[in-house]
């Protein structure tokens, strides 16, 4: 297991059926590998993932772990997460990549919100700075990847305007963004408008 990984995580099948949206997601990946959103880090770490609902279920699809220097996801660098228990820190997926360490902060999201159909979680330390507490931030205690992030996700979207505004910003994962929208079109588009907004 990936050393960024906290999560405990059981593979269910070796692989992944055809999954519809895979060109439509490298298409989002190639703009936000431009841009600098998604990558490899200095010390060659990967940074930033997509994800993609499986239709209206709570299933989805999502950027394998270790993936941000890929440029091109074929179906082997992606999993679809196919359940998920927040108390028990556990996801169980299908696929030959593991799932992202942000896989349960994507649960959290698409378990808030029935109309999120996709999430882009970029890194940016300008925007990140320009939003923090201005936008659904959550508490800087809240790690990474961790059960409690999750959680702060789904309180944020009771007490503030997380569904409508559609940006979280992880105060205790610098740099960390994430945007969602009932596409992978409307999530870019929220990250760019936020972008334009905080003049970056």
């Amino acid at each position: 297991m990936s050393e960024y990984i906290r999560f405990s995580c059981e593979r269910v099948a070796a692989g992944i059926s055809f999954f519809g949206g895979l060109a439509e997601l490298n298409a989002y990946r190639r703009k936000l590998l431009d841009l600098h959103l998604i990558g490899v880090d200095s010390n060659g770490i990967g940074f930033g993932n997509l994800s993609v609902r499986d239709g209206a279920t709570k299933n989805f699809y999502i950027t394998g772990s270790a993936t941000g220097g890929i440029h091109e996801l074929t179906l082997a660098n992606c999993a679809k997460v196919v359940a998920y228990d927040f108390e028990r820190n556990q996801v169980r997926y299908e696929g030959s990549a593991m799932p992202s360490s942000e896989s349960l902060t994507h649960a959290a999201i698409y378990e808030s919100d029935a109309t999120a159909g996709a999430i882009v979680h970029c890194h940016c330390s300008r925007l990140w700075a320009a939003v923090l507490n201005e936008v659904p931030t959550t508490s800087k205690a809240a790690e990474y990847g961790t059960p409690e992030m999750a959680h702060d996700i789904m309180q944020l979207f009771t007490r503030t305007n997380a569904q409508t505004r559609k940006i979280v910003v992880m105060a205790g994962h610098e740099g960390g963004i994430l945007t969602f929208g009932k596409d992978l079109e409307e999530a870019f588009a929220v990250l760019i408008r936020e972008r334009q907004q905080a003049l970056i």
